[in-house]
């Protein structure tokens, strides 16, 4: 015969313990879709803010050369001195051309194909083949 101290040091029971599983599982089930979603919409905000101070760091490069990187010299110019330029005062971005946040190149394009802009600084998204309509681009 058992007593009731003896019975509750005994520990959970195999139905305890499942039933704690199920409810976890279902918190997880829940909760990750939504975190996920969290994350996806961060790194587009991060992508737009990058593609605001690219900008800004391109209309530096415009007023110490006199117009924006060519289509040929791309981003790549913010970095390393392109030939032919006498009046670069870089580098402008330290390291390595930017890339988005999911690993992906900017596309630069000057002229742009945008009327408007002087030049189109482009994020391709998530899966780094969007169109030109779903494209994050400068503003």
């Amino acid at each position: 015969m058992t007593t009731p101290r003896e019975r509750d040091e005994r520990g959970f029971t195999l139905l305890e313990l499942l039933v704690v599983i199920v409810i976890l599982g279902l918190l997880i089930g829940l909760v990750a879709p939504a975190a996920l979603r969290q994350l996806g919409g961060a790194r587009v905000s991060v992508a737009k803010q990058s593609i605001e101070r690219i900008g800004a760091v391109l209309d530096m490069y415009k007023l110490d050369i006199g117009s924006y990187p060519s289509a040929d010299q791309g981003l790549k110019a913010l970095v390393e001195k392109p030939t032919g330029v006498s009046a670069w005062n870089g580098p402008y971005i330290k390291g390595v051309e930017p890339v988005d946040p999911w690993n992906h190149p900017y596309t630069y394009r000057n002229p742009s194909s945008r009327t408007g802009h002087d030049y189109d600084l482009c994020s391709a998204g998530p899966n780094g083949n969007a169109t030109a309509a779903d494209a994050i681009c400068n503003p």
